[in-house]
Order: structure tokens, then C-alpha cells, then sequence
């Protein structure tokens, strides 16, 4: 028994008995908060939100606090129509706003689906390395998690998902929810857009959800999987504010499925989960959206240079259809990640042999990272030959 006077040790010790046992030993997520003249770890916007932006939503905001004695719309029925509007001209698919569920980041939406659609007996498969965050709701919500392989179990650096090997895993498993990212984070690649199919068709028992935080960042002619919609039922498309809208403090994530669906997500949703002033700035941000992501071209341009001069330094990028980049070729990944912190520039050791992920930040961002980089090539990045004869994993 606990008693008045317990030291720290012992409160840390009966707190653990009394945690689910399948949590402990668990860390929680999070990339290092560090104060760093050059922040290229979590993929944010470097741009601060245009004024014009700042100045509408204080406005707006002077209604909701008048009225914050009362609870907030549980429907976010405007909000839900802007995210509509947008949607259909960002991506040319119409949807309805029965369609559409938000929460606080897309971390909460896709909690909502495990909720609803996993637990305990059931399965979720995702194909690592990727968002890291789904295997955590995954198993923190009693589902079991099955790691999925790329093509990088057999190639350091190739991290595609063919049709082929995506089915044959959704088959062997029988999932009750997949996974799926375009473009997918860390690795920054795009699906082949046939793999959504395939996997709707191999795993029937199934909910499928493709993860499109970096959309607007993808190259011409990259296909969502909004336009897959209308014929499949159990497919799920997950966006995000956090990253092209430049506004990751605004907490503002989405989902778009059938209305079905949708309606059953209200099931495990806390009651009016999304406050006043959420639904309103991010309503007005929607409503300024040309002027929200007037730099996601400045942004693409930059993750481009890295790619170009990484591969002139003789590090790996992989291409990319996200704001940013994840690169191989190093010798030693940690001692790389500190001597680009030793420099003032933070990056993201993702946990892959050989690799780091650098946020595309704005031209003085990447200038410091790419001369960071530049001194640091001779001692850190392997020659090709030698690279060859490094283990993977």
C-alpha cells in the first residue's frame, strides 16, 4: 500500500503496478523540443500565419469568447462545409459534409476509427517504416499490431509498397483496419495508387484508411485517394491543418469517408470534442486557404534542392512528395543527427540505419542544413562502395 511519505521511487513503483500491464515499459511520442537557431525535426511550416489570416481570426474569436459559457457546435457544421469547399477545389472531388469528421489533429480522428472499428481480437496492419503514431493508437485501444514490410527489408533504400506484397500481407492477416500513407512519413514517397484498390479487394474485413497529412505537398499528377471514395465503402482518406496550412498549432485534423462511416465515429467521440475557438479558426483559415498555402510551392522548391544537393554530397535522398526528406548513406546516423545539432540545425533520427529526416524549412533553413551538410559529407557519408558493405538494420 501506498502511505504518506512514499519517496519518488516508491510512487513511480506503485504507479506501474496499478498501469495496464500492456503499457508498461512503453515511451510516450515525441520529437526533441529543443531551442536551435534551425528546427527541421517535425515537419511544420517554417512561414509564421499571414497577417491578413491573424487579423480575421482575432476578429471571429471576439464572438466565441463572448459566448464561451456556452458548448461549442458538437456538429461543427460550418466548419465541416468550409472543409468541404476546400476539399473539392484542392482536389476536384465533391463531397458532402455528411462526409466529413474533424478532431484535434488527425491523430484524433484516426483514434476515433481505431475506437470505433478496433480493439481487443482485432488486427491492424500498417507497412513500416511509417507513422509512427499508428501502431501506438493501435495497441494503446487493445489491438494487435503487425509491422508490415516495404521493400526495404531486402533494399536499404527503396521503401515501396508494390500491389503484390501489399496484398499478400493483407491476406495472411485479415485485418480489421490498414494503414496505408500517401505520401507516407518518414520515407516522404507517394503510393502507387493501385495498392488502395488491392488492399480494399484483399482485405474485405476490413476498414482502410490512407493517410494524406502531406497531400499538397505531392507531385503533379499524383492521384488522392478521395477519387476512390464513392465506390468504396470502407475506405477512410485522413488530412491535416498542420502542415501545408502552416498550422500546426491550430490542432485541426480531418477524415473523409462514407456518411455511415461517419455517423458511427459519434459512437466513441468525447462530447463536443471540438471547442469554439477550434472550429472557428480553422474555419477561417479554410477561408483564406489560397493565401494559407500561398508557400507550399516556395516549400516543394526547397525539398527539391535538398534532394538535388544530398545526392551531389553522395548521401541518398529518396524522392519526395512531402516537405521534407528522408536520406541515407551515413556512416553512423546518431553521430550524424548530433553534429548537425552541434551546428544549430535539428533533424529527425527516425530510427532507420543509415538515415535522418530533414524538414524542407524556408531557403535560409535549408541553406544552413545543406552547408551543415556540405562540411560534414567527407567524415559522414559513406562512399558507395563502402555503403554497399553496411548493414541495414
Amino acid at each position: 500500500m501506498t502511505h504518506a511519505g512514499t519517496g519518488q521511487a516508491g510512487a513511480a513503483e506503485e504507479v506501474q503496478r496499478l498501469l495496464r500491464p500492456d503499457l508498461r515499459g512503453r515511451t510516450p511520442y515525441g520529437a526533441p523540443q529543443l531551442d536551435v537557431p534551425v528546427r527541421l525535426n517535425t515537419n511544420e511550416n517554417s512561414y509564421p500565419v499571414p497577417q491578413v489570416v491573424v487579423d480575421a481570426v482575432v476578429a471571429a474569436l471576439a464572438d466565441d469568447v463572448a459566448s464561451l459559457n456556452r458548448y461549442p457546435d458538437r456538429e461543427f457544421t460550418d466548419l465541416r462545409k468550409a472543409l468541404t469547399a476546400y476539399l473539392e477545389k484542392q482536389s476536384g472531388v465533391s463531397v458532402t459534409p455528411e462526409q466529413v469528421w474533424a478532431g484535434n489533429g488527425s491523430n484524433e480522428v484516426l483514434s476515433h476509427i481505431v475506437q470505433a472499428f478496433g480493439g481487443h481480437g482485432r488486427v491492424a496492419l500498417g507497412f513500416t517504416p511509417s507513422y509512427s503514431m499508428h501502431p501506438i493508437i493501435s495497441e494503446t485501444n487493445g489491438m494487435t499490431w503487425v509491422d508490415g514490410l516495404r521493400s526495404a527489408a531486402t533494399e536499404p533504400d527503396a521503401f515501396d509498397l508494390s500491389p503484390e506484397s501489399a496484398v499478400a500481407q493483407a491476406r495472411e492477416h485479415d485485418p480489421s483496419i490498414v494503414f496505408l500513407c500517401s505520401p507516407n512519413n518518414p520515407t516522404g514517397t507517394a503510393l502507387p495508387f493501385e495498392v488502395i484498390g488491392a488492399v480494399l479487394d484483399a482485405a474485405p474485413n476490413a476498414i482502410v484508411v490512407v493517410d494524406e497529412a502531406y497531400a499538397e505537398f505531392a507531385r503533379p499528377g499524383t492521384r488522392s485517394a478521395l477519387t476512390l471514395l464513392a465506390e468504396h465503402p470502407r475506405l477512410v482518406v485522413t488530412r491535416t491543418m498542420s502542415k501545408a496550412f502552416a498550422f500546426a498549432g491550430g490542432r485541426l485534423g480531418y477524415l473523409v469517408a462514407a456518411p455511415e462511416l461517419v455517423d458511427a465515429l459519434r459512437l466513441v467521440r468525447l462530447p463536443y470534442h471540438l471547442s469554439s475557438p477550434t472550429q472557428t479558426i480553422a474555419r477561417i483559415a479554410l477561408e483564406h486557404a489560397d493565401v494559407m498555402l500561398g508557400t507550399v510551392e516556395v516549400i516543394k522548391h526547397q525539398r527539391d534542392r535538398i534532394v538535388e544537393r544530398l545526392a551531389e554530397l553522395g548521401a541518398r535522398p529518396v524522392a519526395s512528395d512531402s516537405n521534407f526528406v528522408l536520406f541515407g548513406g551515413l556512416r553512423d546516423e546518431v553521430a550524424t543527427w548530433q553534429a548537425l545539432l552541434d551546428a544549430g540545425v535539428l533533424v529527425r533520427d527516425m530510427g532507420i540505419a543509415h538515415h535522418l529526416r530533414v524538414t524542407a524549412g524556408d531557403p535560409d533553413e535549408t541553406t544552413a542544413f545543406l552547408e551543415a551538410m556540405t562540411r560534414l559529407a567527407p567524415t559522414h557519408v559513406l562512399a558507395p562502395s563502402a555503403d554497399r558493405q553496411e548493414p541495414t538494420a
